[in-house]
């Protein structure tokens, strides 16, 4: 199901129950670009330990914004042997109900993918759910506090302009008790116009009528007072908090329900809670998985987990979601398996049980929870050799899965996963080779690149003026390469070792050579006899 900005707070109430009621969340995130090019250098390495991987992915984040959040709540109802699946499709943009204006990034080769895959743009700037974090909402707050008026946007400005030189005119004639509708108000706009109304002119009160109208009456100044301290004044500083917050406030519910939150791939999405949602994220990458842990303490990444499954079960390679939940689902996988969970879509949420819809993040959220709960049964099936009973509960999966908790996947890294609940533990590479560059001068990383790719992925990093490391995943390519260079003219390529190829043991050892041998001079010097006459 869909739900913008219009629809989003009537919703509210009953979204947040479904939280409350739900075994565990799925979410996905798509993005208005996914790795920025500033500074240069910014993309994901096999050099990368996760706190380089963290500083390169937070610069990313701060400049592009959420454009659009699945999530799939998923439980057992009525006591039915399955699992009712509610999955929502929020179309999200940053709230513009504030002192400051939020910047935020296009990547040409995100909006080119995403509009691929018929990703609505207009849904994403006209009726998209604001959201801000801790610190935008407390420099509101303060704002609001101190009587301030001014929260219009530039993009608004012309139709509070529109909205005010209305009512100027008409409050000329009008009598005390007449009233008029202002319409074409967005949310946002709804409040601002009220604002600005009421601080400009003391005879007027003004109300939301919905359905974006806005009632201005003409009002004695002993009947604005009257209004001014009524609880039902739509205006108050809590309700106008509410509307900014927008999606903030389900997420807060979220967060104090500590259900496993699951993701796939969900580094990024992580990252992106954080500084969208919670605070701006912290340069220190240690702080950032505290503060994820406080916030999520149970994390389940279907990525962490079918790696580790398809290490031990013989099926098909597959390359991205929507081909791992067509495996799990696959009629070969238990033909016998009566105990395997039924999934069911929401009578509200049916559209995706008809059509695949795939990098739409509600449609990968439902893939998500799906996977996961597949994935769980097949480990808790192969994990005893008895006959599994029949409808398993959710906290059977979880023990099943209890090494893969809070241990979100690493692409391309120095480790295979981050451990949200502890140490992050290396991961065992391929060994790094180093080529050696003789009578090729000028030779740089991209054309190293480029003369390897025929062969396979490397990652490239020079050691010296004619020296490259190079840095593979796979055992396979480092020995191809080993074995198809072994001949040429101008690159020698070998395995590289610390103490033979390290620039700083080399000049270290080169100084020691410089200091022992000085030190030899001045004892054989020093230590001659003196000539007597």
């Amino acid at each position: 199901m869909e739900v913008g900005a219009a629809a989003f707070e009537r919703r509210l109430p009953r979204l947040r129950g479904r939280v409350r009621r739900a075994a565990f969340l799925a979410l996905d995130m798509e993005f208005t670009g996914l790795h920025s090019t500033v500074p240069q250098n910014n993309q994901p390495s096999l050099f990368d330990s996760p706190a380089e991987r963290y500083r390169k992915a937070r610069q990313s984040v701060q400049r592009f914004a959420v454009a659009q959040l699945g999530e799939c709540w998923a439980g057992t109802e009525n006591h039915l042997p399955r699992y009712v699946v509610h999955s929502y499709n929020f179309f999200l943009f940053p709230s513009t109900l504030g002192v400051t204006d939020v910047e935020f990034t296009l990547s040409a080769s995100s909006i080119q993918f995403l509009s691929h895959y018929g990703f609505d743009y207009r849904k994403f700037l006209e009726d998209g759910i604001p959201y801000m974090n801790e610190v935008q909402e407390k420099i509101l707050s303060q704002h609001l506090l101190a009587g301030g008026s001014k929260v219009s946007s530039a993009l608004d400005r012309d139709v509070l302009k529109k909205a005010i030189d209305e009512v100027t005119c008409w409050i000329a004639a009008a009598e005390e008790g007449e009233s008029m509708i202002l319409q074409d108000l967005s949310g946002y706009q709804m409040f601002e116009v009220q604002l600005v109304l009421r601080k400009a002119l003391q005879n007027v009160w003004t109300q939301p009528l919905g359905d974006k109208k806005v009632m201005v009456k003409k009002v004695s100044p002993q009947h604005r007072q009257l209004l001014e301290n009524s609880r039902y004044d739509y205006c108050q500083k809590e309700l106008i908090l509410l509307s900014a917050r927008g999606f903030t406030n389900l997420f807060q519910t979220l967060v104090k329900a500590k259900k496993p939150l699951v993701g796939h791939n969900m580094l990024m999405d992580l990252m992106h809670l954080h500084d969208k949602f919670y605070k701006p994220l912290p340069e220190s990458y240690e702080e950032f998985k505290r503060n994820i842990h406080s916030l999520f303490p149970v994390l389940i990444d279907t990525k962490t987990v079918t790696k580790s499954i398809w290490k031990k079960c013989p099926f098909r390679h597959v390359t991205n979601l929507l081909e791992v939940y067509e495996v799990l689902c696959s009629s070969n996988l238990n033909p016998k398996d009566s105990t395997c969970p039924v999934i069911a879509l929401a009578s509200d949420c049916s559209r995706y049980a008809e059509k695949k819809s795939p990098h739409e993040a509600g449609y990968d959220a439902f893939l998500c929870g799906s996977v996961l709960l597949k994935s769980a049964h097949l480990l808790l099936c192969r994990s005893t050799d008895d006959a599994v009973e029949a409808d398993p509960s959710f906290s059977q999966y979880l023990t099943v899965l209890a090494e893969y908790l809070n241990k979100v996947n690493f692409i391309r890294g120095g480790v295979s996963s981050i451990n949200f609940s502890g140490e992050d533990v290396p991961c065992k590479h391929p060994p790094a080779l180093v080529v050696h560059v003789r009578g090729w001068p000028g030779l740089n990383e991209r054309q190293i690149y480029e003369e390897f790719k025929a062969f396979c992925r490397f990652d490239i990093r020079q050691l010296s003026k004619n020296q490259f490391i190079l840095l593979s995943n796979k055992f396979k390519h480092v020995r191809l390469v080993l074995g198809g260079y072994k001949h040429h003219p101008h690159l020698r390529v070998s395995v590289y070792g610390h103490w033979r190829h390290s620039p700083r043991v080399s000049c270290l050892l080169q100084v020691s050579g410089i200091v022992a041998l000085w030190s030899l001079l001045a004892f054989v010097l020093g230590g001659a006899p003196c000539c007597s006459l």
